[in-house]
């Protein structure tokens, strides 16, 4: 067995759930990999991790990974997890903000400052005409508990979360409604990442990798299955699993945003106009000052194909 990390940008098992399926199910015992699962803050924070090989594989988000690589940081999205958008702007449930023009001269609160939340709430205020720093503010509150005592003091306008965030806010009975543009839902979020040097030098971790969180993921997917993947997750967070309703909810409401539009192409793969999306929304933001020389080499769909086929058998 070999021992590897895997990093994720919260302590949600919900939010990584292939990856403890796979553990529990035992599909990555199979491959000949221990996988150790280590928590940490944000996208940004999971960039750094893979890039001082302090961890083989991670979930960070696109807009990240974009501007990590023009810092020259050589990291590569191979599985499209969040294939549908996993973050929306919310207000409280009872603000006069209708829309995001509403937010103008506003305060947006963000689980992290480098996190793709962030990277995503910019992207949806450039299309609505407006910077930060001049129509808009960021404040980082942290998630949960810190972002409900910063509604209620006042301190944010609105809230940049993750489908996880939005219903933990509702469930410790902060409501909270979503007034995202429609037109965002097809931004991927959150994916797995690994570096450039990996992919090359040791392809047959990957390949391995990418078989058994496929699978994992597809095996989650089948509501047959429901009782043991929800155990496997309360494995993987016991304070998740104190309230299995709520598990059980947040579970549908995440699983929900990983299955594509278009399952043509099977699980997990990325549409390359999405990345061009995506790549100019950070360069209108003023996240990143150009775009990439080669941003085809930020993303690659053949080890989707991988997993693909052994979900296939």
């Amino acid at each position: 067995m070999r021992d590897i990390t895997f990093v994720q940008p919260s302590p949600s098992a919900i939010n990584s759930f292939p990856v403890f399926v796979a553990i529990g199910e035992g599909f990555f015992k199979e491959e000949g990999l221990n996988v150790r699962v280590e928590a940490i803050n944000g996208s940004g924070a999971v960039l750094q991790a893979l890039s001082a090989g302090q961890a083989h594989f991670g979930r960070p988000g696109p807009g990240p990974l974009i501007a990590a690589r023009s810092r020259g940081v050589d990291a590569v999205h191979i599985y499209n997890v969040a294939a549908r958008s996993n973050f929306g702007i919310v207000v409280q449930e009872d603000s006069d903000v209708q829309d995001i023009e509403g937010l103008r001269g506003k305060v947006i609160g963000t689980g992290t400052a480098d996190g793709a939340e962030v990277g995503f709430a910019r992207n949806v205020m450039t299309g609505a005409g407006m910077r930060e720093g001049e129509d808009y503010e960021f404040l980082t509150v942290g998630d949960g508990g810190p972002a409900t005592a910063a509604f209620l003091n006042g301190e944010i306008d609105a809230y940049s979360s993750s489908t996880a965030d939005a219903a933990i806010l509702n469930q410790r009975g902060m409501a909270v409604r979503d007034i995202t543009p429609a037109d965002f839902a097809r931004f991927f979020g959150n994916g797995i990442a690994t570096m450039a040097d990996t992919i090359r030098e040791d392809r047959e971790l990957v390949e391995g990798w990418s078989r058994a969180f496929a699978r994992g993921h597809a095996f989650a997917l089948d509501d047959a299955n429901r009782d043991a993947v929800l155990a496997h997750l309360a494995a993987g967070n016991p304070q998740e699993g104190e309230d299995k309703e709520f598990q059980s909810a947040l579970f549908d409401a995440v699983r929900s945003k990983t299955i594509p539009t278009d399952m043509s192409n099977g699980l997990g793969w990325y549409p390359a106009a999405v990345w061009q999306e995506w790549q100019d929304a950070l360069v209108a933001g003023g996240e990143i000052s150009g775009p990439l020389d080669d941003l085809g080499a930020a993303w690659t769909n053949e080890f989707a194909a991988i997993g693909n086929k052994a979900i296939d058998g």
